[in-house]
C-alpha cells in the first residue's frame, strides 16, 4: 500500500519506498532514528529492500518484547537471534539458484528491470573555430557580446548545462572540460556523431541528444509523467530496478520472493531450535516468528487472509519440500514464485537479515538513555 507524505512546506509525496517514507518523516525517538540509518544503509548498499528491512527490525523487537516480559535476559536474546540469523544465512545459500545472464542474453536482466520498477563565460569565440570546435557547451551562460560572436561565427551552442552531464559529456565524447579557452587544444575536442535538439509535450520542453559518441557507457533516462509525484515515483523505480541489475551483475544468485525465502528460513530456523538446549531457543523461535510476519504482512496488503495463507504456504513447502512456494499476491492461480518469476537477489535478503539482527541487537543492549540535559 502506499503512503500520503505531507511536508511542512505543503508538498505532497505519494510512495511505498521504505527509504523514502522513513527520509521524510519527522522521527524524534531515538529508536526510530536508528531504524532510519538501518533503511539507508540498505537503500545506499543494495537499493532495494529497505521496506522488507525495517518491517524484519520491527518483528524482532516485538519478539523480544514478549521474551523480556518472560524475563529471559536480553544478551540471551541476542545471542539466540545471531544463532537464528547465521542458520537463515546459510538457508538461503542452499535454496539460491543462479540467474542465467550474459553479454548476448540481457533479456532476462532487462526483465528484471522492468519488474522492478524514484561566473559567465567571457572570451573571443574565433578560437573555438581556430581549434575545429563545431560546438560549445557551457556550465554557465553567455553574455550579450559572446552571444553575438557565436552567431556572426555561425558557432552553436549550448549553455546552463549542470556539472554532473557536463562531465558525462566529456567521458562520452573523450572531450576533456576546459576552465579558461586559452587551454583548448584540437587533442581536448570530444567527438560526437550526431547533436540534435527536441522538443517535448505540449510545453515543448527542450532537450539536448548527443549520439554516436565514441565511449557511450552512460545513457539518459528521460521521465515524463502528468505530475511531480509521479515523476518522482517513477525515479525512485527506476534507482531500485538499476540497483538490482547492479547487484544481479556482481552476484547472479537469487531467491525467489513472495515471502517464499522468509517461510523456508522460518522453517529452517524452527527445526534448528528443537536442538539447542539452551535458553537462547527461545530466542531462535522467536527469530522464526518475525520471519512469518513478512508473508503474513505480504497477504493482509494482497487482501488475503494472513494466518491461513501462511498456514497453507507453510504446509505446502514442508509437504512438498520446495521452497519456492509463497503468496500469490497478483491472484495468478498458482504460489510457486518460480512459475511466477518473482525473485530477489540473494545479497539483498541475506542484507535484510544481517542488518536487521544487528540493529535489534545492538537495541537490547542498552539498558539506559542519557540525554545531555541529565550529565
Amino acid at each position: 500500500m502506499d503512503k500520503m507524505l505531507h511536508s511542512p512546506d505543503g508538498d505532497v509525496t505519494i510512495t511505498n519506498d521504505g527509504a523514502t517514507i522513513l527520509e521524510q518523516m519527522d522521527v524524534d525517538n531515538q529508536i526510530a532514528k536508528l531504524m532510519v540509518e538501518l533503511s539507508r544503509s540498505q537503500d545506499y548498499e543494495i537499493g532495494d529492500g529497505t521496506t522488507g528491512l525495517v518491517f524484519m527490525a520491527g518483528a524482532l523487537l516485538e519478539q523480544a518484547e514478549r521474551l523480556l516480559e518472560r524475563g529471559i535476559h536480553p544478551i540471551r536474546i541476542a545471542e539466540g537471534y545471531e544463532m537464528a540469523s547465521r542458520i537463515a544465512d546459510e538457508h538461503l545459500e542452499h535454496i539460491s539458484q543462479k540467474f542465467d545472464f550474459g553479454p548476448t542474453n540481457i533479456e532476462p536482466l532487462v526483465q528484471t528491470c522492468m519488474t522492478t520498477l524514484s561566473s559567465k563565460m567571457q572570451v573571443s569565440y574565433l578560437f573555438f573555430l581556430d581549434v575545429g570546435a563545431t560546438l560549445v557547451i557551457c556550465q554557465w551562460g553567455f553574455d550579450d557580446e559572446a552571444n553575438r560572436l557565436l552567431l556572426h561565427c555561425h558557432l552553436p551552442a549550448a549553455r546552463w548545462v549542470g556539472d554532473l552531464e557536463l562531465e558525462l559529456i566529456a567521458i562520452a565524447t573523450g572531450g576533456r572540460i576546459v576552465p579558461r579557452f586559452q587551454e583548448l587544444t584540437p587533442e581536448k575536442l570530444g567527438r560526437a556523431g550526431l547533436v540534435r535538439g527536441k522538443s517535448f509535450g505540449t510545453t515543448k520542453d527542450k532537450m539536448l541528444y548527443v549520439e554516436h559518441c565514441a565511449n557511450s557507457r552512460s545513457v539518459t533516462i528521460f521521465i515524463r509523467g502528468g505530475n511531480k509525484m509521479m515523476i518522482e515515483e517513477t525515479k525512485r523505480s527506476i534507482h531500485d530496478a538499476l540497483c538490482v541489475a547492479r547487484k544481479l551483475i556482481h552476484n547472479n544468485s537469487i531467491v525467489y520472493g513472495g515471502g517464499s525465502a522468509e517461510v523456508s528460513c522460518s522453517i529452517a530456523v524452527e527445526a534448528a531450535a528443537d536442538k539447542c538446549p539452551g535458553v537462547e531457543q527461545y530466542a531462535i523461535r522467536a527469530f522464526a516468528d518475525a520471519l512469518d510476519s513478512v508473508p503474513m504482512a505480504l497477504a493482509e496488503n494482497s487482501g488475503l487472509q494472513p494466518i491461513e495463507t501462511l498456514s497453507v504456504v507453510k504446509s505446502q513447502q514442508i509437504k512438498e519440500n520446495n521452497p519456492h512456494f509463497g503468496i500469490d499476491c497478483n491472484d495468478v492461480g498458482t504460489n510457486d514464485m518460480r512459475e511466477q518469476n518473482v525473485f530477489e537477489t540473494l545479497i539483498g535478503k541475506q542484507q535484510q537479515i544481517l542488518l536487521a539482527t544487528q540493529v535489534v541487537k545492538m537495541i537490547l543492549k542498552i539498558d539506559d538513555v542519557i540525554s545531555p540535559s541529565s550529565l
